[in-house]
Parts: structure tokens; sequence; C-alpha cells
């Protein structure tokens, strides 16, 4: 996970670096567009999630090698949930000194830390609901700070992932099925330097 944390701080930090904000004056941006930086880390994250889902904590739990669970912290031989592994490696970028954020948001979180946090995450969300096959994006203000934000939808990609959903008592919805939207990945990058 550590590697994966180290990967990441690399490609955000060059990520949030390529695109400049334009000169006073310029017509035309330079560098590439934070839509465009925002699509390439949300591919990146979303495959090593994808690929830490599938290949490890449903592989560990068919071999009957572990399981994935929310207390993984005190049970050793429990894996993150991909939901866990996902802020994990958000927390160890930001202690980096990155400027780029990530999480996953649901207007039904189990965990509280990932309900939408202000209206933009709101209506992101909801954006992402009516169009899961578009990030929702827009410029907010965080922390005195001009951030481009970007909410992609989450979807639902494996049984383990709305069984637990369902099974959770602390979920306020339980009748998630594959593919189904959970929720949404928001991407915010720093438009200043």
């Amino acid at each position: 996970m550590f590697r994966t944390a180290r990967v990441w701080m690399a490609i955000a930090g060059v990520c949030s670096t390529l695109f400049i904000t334009h000169p006073v004056g310029a017509e035309e941006p330079t560098g590439i567009p934070p839509e465009t930086v925002a699509d390439y880390i949300h591919a990146v994250i979303e495959a090593d999630r994808t690929f830490y889902t599938l290949h490890v904590v449903e592989r560990m739990q068919l071999l009957g090698v572990a399981t994935a669970a929310e207390t993984w912290r005190a049970d050793k031989r429990s894996l993150p949930l991909p939901a866990q592994f996902l802020r994990e490696a958000s927390d160890l970028a930001a202690i980096t000194g990155t400027k780029v954020r990530y999480r996953l948001i649901s207007l039904w979180p189990i965990n509280p830390r990932n309900a939408a946090a202000s209206v933009s995450e709101t209506q992101g969300l909801e954006a992402t609901r009516q169009h899961p096959e578009r990030a929702s994006t827009r410029t907010v203000m965080i922390e005195g700070k001009r951030y481009f934000q970007a909410i992609y939808a989450d979807r639902a990609v494996t049984q383990a992932c709305i069984g637990c959903h369902n099974a959770h008592p602390s979920s306020p919805k339980k009748d998630f099925r594959i593919a189904d939207i959970m929720g949404g990945l928001v991407i915010e990058i720093p438009l200043e330097r």
C-alpha cells in the first residue's frame, strides 16, 4: 500500500503542475486543462481500486485466507475494505504535501466522513446519478483557495461491495445491486500555485 501511495503522490504532483491557469490577457490557457488532469487521476485511482477489490479482496475471501473488514487495524487477519484502501492512500498522499485531494462521498454513507461535505458535493452527486457517464465539474473555493472539482460516479463493481453495504447496520440504503451508483469519487485540484 505504501508503494501505491508513493506512485499516487508522484502522479498527483506531476499532474497538478502540468496545467497552468492562463496569464492575464491570454486568450488560451496553457498546459493541460484541469478536466484532463482529473480524468487521468480518476483513471489511475479506479484502476488501483478495481484491481485491489477483484484480485486481492475477492481472491483472499474466496480462498478463505482473509476477509475485508472495517476493523482491519485491530484484526490483523483482515484486509482494509476497498473504500478504506482509497481513504488510506489519499491520507498518505496528503501527508506528502500534495495539494490534490480525493475521496469517496455518498448520499448514503455508512461512514459519516464519506458524506457530501458541501452543497457543491451534493449537487455533484445528484448530477452523477443523472448522468453517470460523465463527471460533474466546477470550480469551488476551499479554505480561501480556488480548486477544480470533479465528481465521478462510483459504481458497485462486485458482490462484495453490495453485500457489505446492504448488510451493514449503519447503511441508510440496503438495496444496492451490481452496477448501481453508490456515490462518487471527488477529485479536487488546486488552480493556484
